[in-house]
């Protein structure tokens, strides 16, 4: 009788704790993130160039900027003139 009595009373103690709440993610990592304008258009450069650069043969990349950096750099530059 005594066991069941202390049996109770650990489980109402038990209950009656607070359990802490459960951590739910915010909705908003859902969502994808809208781009900028700045950061369409860097997107958008971005392609462009690399597109030109798949086109160029090994001789033509030598010329323009060995690596893809080199090149993306140019790239850039001579697509912000011409937009301005």
């Amino acid at each position: 009788m005594l066991n069941r009595l202390v049996c109770a009373a650990l489980i109402g103690v038990a209950l009656a704790i607070p359990l802490p709440a459960v951590a739910q993610a915010p909705a908003a990592k859902d969502a994808p993130k809208e781009m900028t304008v700045g950061q369409s258009a860097a997107r958008q450069r971005q392609k462009t160039c690399g597109a030109q650069w798949r086109t160029l043969s090994v001789s033509e990349k030598a010329t323009q900027g060995p690596k893809w950096p080199q090149y993306f750099s140019k790239c850039v530059k001579k697509l912000k003139e011409q937009k301005a």
